[in-house]
């Protein structure tokens, strides 16, 4: 019986783990992506309209 409570635990907290843990490497993503564009396009025009 403890290992079938173990179970639905694990079934009920995985989901939640997974979906953050997605978003945490989203967001880093977001913002080394975002950084590596304002440097490489540094001095562009176009920076001062991307607001």
């Amino acid at each position: 019986m403890p290992g079938a409570i173990a179970i639905i635990i694990a079934l009920l907290i995985f989901p939640v783990i997974a979906c953050m843990g997605c978003a945490a490497i989203a967001a880093v993503l977001g913002i080394a992506l975002n950084h590596d564009a304002q440097v490489r396009h540094e001095g562009s025009e176009l920076l001062d309209v991307n607001v």
